[in-house]
């Protein structure tokens, strides 16, 4: 059958009036992506399918260093009791040769006492490459083969010592030990300072011995597509900041704001607070200088997405002055307060300069507003605590007694 044909058209009905209503733009969330780095500094890139393994090998010293402790320590020990078994096969053998290992032989020089089997010559070959020396057992004069092996042990011992030894010295002496006390905000925040838009972090050193050389720079990732259609997955966009601009290096005594005035250079120029939220893109916070007590070079690194980065925040000061010594306290460090700020991008504000102004009025105004309320408030508690005071005083009983006097006794009333 044949569908029954509305009487209504259908321009009139809920459907073709939905499609006509004007709608207000929708922002979904963004997908959650990887990003580049993570929050306590580690790329976060994986390397697949490379063919040439044989690349790492030709730095083998770099190689170990970059393992973990684990693989380390199995690998150090496994390299020395593979050079002892090495060795102890070449005692055996050389006592095998000279006959020394024949039971029926009880006169006679030795080329190494006391190797009588090759239990005997693996306990000989640890004493000989760590230098114990417990004295039962020694090599004679009368065979040049033993004292040519022994040569051979003391030097091939002396390179793994040196190898191993500098792997794990570079291991616990590494630079990234040293970032673990340099620590960035938690958030980025754009705010207002000296009538620009600025974008600004926190950074923070936690130990006494200071960074010598200290310098900030910070870097802006996001995919870009060029005008012939390229498409650049990772695009790395330096960003200015003003302690750069200032000079080459901070003096990272206290924390310090690192702040990045949004201009028409900066990649953040068209971004307003919502297409900031919408945006897919990372700003990466890298802090390089050179530790005072060792002079390695440390670099500590973090990043931060739009979705930590809060628009019209400012950080809250954590320095101040106690008795004389100027105070830190870290449990501020991250913490930020809402100030006023327009939620256009910094284009706008450039063709527009009234919207700053009159966003920097309003805060004036509701900032006088709330003075006002607080006096207000202030007064009216003030009068009730006067108004409760005598009210008290009026409402209080008169206590009456006697007092003897000379020739009578006389009515005292006291309140």
């Amino acid at each position: 059958m044949l569908a029954r044909k509305s009487i209504i058209p259908e321009e009139f009905g809920l459907p073709g009036l939905a499609s006509r209503m004007p709608r207000k733009p929708v922002f979904r969330d963004r997908v959650n992506k990887a990003r580049f780095i993570a929050k306590n500094g580690s790329c976060n890139l994986a390397h697949k399918n490379i063919r040439e393994q044989g690349r790492f090998l030709q730095d083998v010293f770099t190689t170990l260093v970059d393992l973990k402790w684990r693989f380390t320590l199995v690998i150090f020990t496994t390299t020395f009791v593979s050079s002892w078994l090495l060795f102890a096969m070449s005692w055996w053998l050389v006592a095998f040769a000279h006959g020394d290992l024949d039971p029926k032989r009880q006169n006679g020089t030795f080329c190494v006492t006391d190797v009588k089997s090759f239990t005997s010559a693996f306990l000989f070959s640890i004493e000989v490459q760590v230098t114990i020396g417990f004295g039962g057992r020694m090599i004679t004069e009368q065979c040049p083969d033993a004292i040519t092996v022994l040569i051979m042990q003391n030097i091939v011992g002396l390179i793994i010592n040196a190898v191993m030894l500098g792997c794990i010295f570079m291991k616990t002496a590494q630079s990234n030990r040293r970032a673990e006390t340099l620590i960035f905000s938690r958030h980025a925040v754009i705010a207002v300072r000296n009538n620009n838009l600025c974008f600004m972090i926190r950074i923070g050193d936690l130990r006494k011995s200071m960074i010598i050389g200290a310098t900030i720079r910070l870097q802006v990732v996001r995919k870009t597509i060029t005008p012939e259609g390229e498409v650049i997955p990772i695009h790395q966009i330096d960003v200015q900041t003003e302690s750069a601009m200032a000079s080459n290096s901070l003096f990272l005594l206290a924390p310090l704001i690192i702040c990045h005035v949004i201009d028409k250079n900066s990649p953040l120029y068209d971004l307003s607070a919502m297409e900031l939220q919408c945006s897919d893109l990372e700003v990466i916070a890298i802090l390089e200088g050179v530790v005072e007590t060792t002079g390695i070079t440390t670099q500590a690194r973090t990043s931060y997405v739009s979705e930590e980065i809060q628009w019209g925040h400012r950080f809250v000061p954590i320095v101040t002055e106690e008795e004389g010594v100027y105070s830190v306290d870290y449990s501020k460090f991250g913490n930020t307060i809402k100030v006023t700020t327009p939620c256009c991008s910094a284009r706008e504000l450039d063709e527009k300069p009234a919207i700053l102004i009159q966003t920097l009025q309003k805060s004036e105004l509701s900032h006088q507003n709330s003075l006002r309320k607080r006096n207000s408030m202030r007064r009216n508690n003030s009068m009730r605590k006067c108004a409760s005071r005598n009210n008290s005083a009026l409402n209080s009983p008169k206590v009456q007694f006697f007092s003897p006097a000379e020739g009578g006794q006389s009515l005292n009333a006291v309140t």
